[in-house]
């Protein structure tokens, strides 16, 4: 049973930049000081201004529940999303828990003998104990937006307090969203450690939720995921493009099935508020245990605050662009909200490439500390070279053609098209995963171009646009069944790419998606690379095949994303918190060299000796835990060392004497001989607190090189 409320606080006539504020509660509750009669006033809880309207839900915990949205352990291991009632008209509660199925099956894998139900699931309990139940939470769940008053800004903001929170060792973990996922994207990581373990989560979308908006019938989502008109929609929408109705139904006429999104299209690149969104989740969640748990202050109305960062353990946590937000937050923590930070491969840009020194083996790598969207482009050129296949090899040899690439036959190109991409910056552990990647990095590149430059669905930056497509690459109108499930099904990167500027025989436009299938239309034969580099040229301000610098419109428009790149890059400076990062070395898609190795060197460079980051790097670990059943002979699940690192951080910040941080090190995993033998803890070895000296990761500062050396043992 569930019941829900909704209103708008009672603080909410609180001026914009308030914060919780001293103010007297009354003689009753006043103590009295030492000397001089004077009073010291209780701290009132206020709500933070930009929160707006807060839902509250209440789940029971077998019906519903905060983790499983009362699927349990065995509905979200089930093949078949559960059905809707009506697929057309699907109801906020049945969206909700099949956007909570979707999201833990999007970040882990599910497959039992990849560890599910023995190593990590709901039925393991916070100790690593495996249970024989379904691992559902009670709780209460609380829902706002945090804006500035417009509708535009519309992050959704969460806090999840399960019923076994205890007041007496308070804690609070973050769940901001993986990838461009929506409010329940941690719902499976970060969020499911932090209910096991009694604490409030606190999860942010980051501005780059499920924000979808189809031109062909004005159409939106709402914070609750349920579909509605924009303008019956108003400042409730996720999100909706900035355009006049001109503007709307030109987009409309030119495109079948055009589609607009939060991340790529809000004009506002959310990525650079992705540490302030996550501290705005922290203080949600402290408004929220403060009225729920604090004293009533005498006018009967007011709860004088109980739970404070003296008094209460916060973790920054979560995965990917997650824990970028985490490292981010701790930043830009100038209030001590955030306690101790422990992510898993965390999508973070350093904002210097200089300084400091990675070396593998004794050996410096081949390249070091880039930004996303300079290496997310490079791989958008090379990956599908190295997945084409002999009926379809067009973008190597367009690549060619061009002088990008060397080779005289397919499997010479594709070997070229490797060693180009180990040259900027990935691992040769990497190599086996390339072909896999090309798919998710040609979305993200025209995303964060997007996102970066502050562009308008409507400058169809490069010729690129997103719409629905048929198995052909055709644009489609999306189908009425998929708008109404948007919010359970979808990524926030949504979908397909299309390349508009191309053209097919006869000269013909021909706009189709980015598909690896055979086409007479010479955009899908090399795959739209003359898009590609076009996206190439705006991370670099130099033409793509030339090097020539950019002029015109090109121009602008590479300072424009490369103005917002800077935005986004990291300091560094942890500001002394405690801090544990964990990446697979065999990540594909965030590269190590460019960023946590290279986070670890510049992070040495802000903090020297005060630092208290350790690096912990996973042999097998790869971004996509999903991959594990379908390649076991390459990767383990990297999942099972967040657990592990919250865990050491947790108990460090309970108790650093008793509990002291493991030193930096490279776990070395045992991959599986295949899908049908089932994991155990031998092929996933523990963090040690004492690692081999042939596996120690260590900062140096040697005055030979002039800078700190990062030392990663092969």
């Amino acid at each position: 049973m569930k019941n829900t409320t909704s209103k708008q606080s009672k603080h909410s006539n609180i001026g914009r930049g308030a914060r919780r504020t001293l103010a007297l509660a009354g003689a009753g509750l006043a103590l009295a000081s030492c000397g001089g009669g004077k009073t010291i006033p209780d701290e009132l809880n206020t709500l933070p201004s930009y929160l707006g309207a807060i839902t509250s839900t209440n789940y029971d915990g077998a019906s519903d529940d905060l983790l499983t949205a009362g699927l349990g352990k065995t509905g979200l291991a089930a093949a078949a999303a559960p059905a809707y009632a009506d697929p057309l008209k699907p109801t906020a509660a049945e969206l909700r828990r099949n956007t909570i199925y979707s999201n833990y099956r999007g970040v882990l894998d599910i497959a039992a003998n990849s560890g599910y139900g023995t190593l990590y699931g709901p039925n393991v309990d916070a100790k690593g104990n495996v249970g024989s139940g379904e691992g559902k939470i009670a709780g209460s769940e609380y829902l706002a937006y945090s804006d500035d008053g417009s509708g535009n800004q519309n992050v959704t903001l969460m806090v999840q307090v399960p019923a076994g929170f205890d007041p007496a060792n308070p804690c609070i973990v973050t769940g901001t969203s993986s990838g461009s996922r929506g409010i329940y994207g941690a719902i499976g990581s970060s969020g499911e450690w932090g209910l096991k373990n009694n604490c409030a989560v606190a999860y942010a979308d980051k501005g780059s939720g499920i924000g979808l908006y189809t031109f062909d019938d004005d159409g939106v989502n709402l914070q609750n995921g349920v579909r509605a008109g924009r303008v019956a929609a108003g400042k409730n929408a996720i999100f909706a493009p900035a355009l006049s109705d001109a503007q709307r139904a030109a987009l409309n006429a030119d495109l079948s099935g055009r589609l607009a999104f939060k991340h790529a299209h809000s004009q506002q690149n959310p990525e650079k508020d992705w540490g302030k969104n996550t501290l705005q989740a922290v203080e949600f969640a402290y408004y929220v245990l403060n009225e729920k748990y604090g004293t009533l202050a005498s006018d009967g109305k007011s709860h004088i605050v109980r739970f404070k960062p003296a008094n209460t353990i916060t973790i920054a946590s979560s995965i990917s662009n997650g824990g970028g937000s985490a490292l981010l937050a701790a930043e830009q923590d100038s209030k001590g909200l955030i306690s101790g930070v422990a992510v898993t491969e965390p999508q973070i840009q350093p904002k210097s490439a200089t300084g400091y020194l990675l070396r593998q083996g004794g050996v410096a790598v081949a390249a070091q500390g880039k930004q996303l969207y300079d290496y997310f482009t490079y791989a958008a050129l090379y990956q599908p070279c190295v997945a084409a296949t002999a009926a379809n090899p067009g973008r190597c040899a367009a690549l060619v053609a061009k002088n990008l690439l060397s080779g005289g036959d397919l499997p010479a190109q594709q070997a070229d098209a490797k060693a180009r991409l180990r040259a900027y910056g990935w691992q040769a552990d990497s190599d086996p995963l390339q072909a896999a990647h090309a798919g998710t990095n040609i979305l993200v590149a025209v995303t964060y171009a997007n996102a970066y430059g502050k562009f308008s669905v409507a400058d169809k930056v490069c010729g690129f646009g997103f719409g629905s497509t048929d198995a052909s690459g055709l644009p489609i109108a999306m189908p009425a069944a998929t708008k109404a499930n948007s919010f359970a099904t979808q990524n926030g990167i949504l979908g397909g790419v299309i390349y508009e500027n191309s053209v097919g025989v006869g000269g013909v436009r021909d706009p189709r998606g980015y598909v690896f299938g055979t086409s007479p239309s010479s955009a899908l034969a090399d795959q739209s690379l003359d898009g590609f580099l076009c996206l190439r040229s705006l991370a670099t301000g130099v033409d793509a095949v030339t090097g020539a610098p950019l002029g015109g419109e090109l121009a602008a428009q590479s300072a424009r994303v490369r103005a917002g790149m800077a935005e986004v890059a990291a300091t560094g400076n942890l500001r002394g918190k405690p801090a544990i990062i964990v990446h697979g070395r065999s990540d594909t898609l965030i590269v190590i060299n460019h960023a946590s190795r290279a986070y670890l060197g510049l992070n040495a460079v802000a903090e020297g000796t005060a630092s208290k980051l350790r690096y912990i790097e996973v042999t097998n670990g790869n971004h996509f835990d999903s991959f594990t059943s379908a390649v076991p002979t390459l990767i383990v699940p990297l999942h099972v060392y967040l657990n592990r690192a919250l865990d050491a951080l947790y108990a460090n910040l309970k108790n650093p004497t008793t509990a002291p941080l493991p030193p930096s090190q490279v776990v070395r995993t045992v991959t599986r001989a295949d899908a049908t033998t089932p994991i155990t803890i031998a092929n996933v070895p523990p963090i040690s607190a004492a690692p081999a000296a042939g596996n120690l990761i260590e900062v140096k500062s040697i005055l030979t090189v002039g800078q700190n050396v990062v030392e990663v043992p092969n």
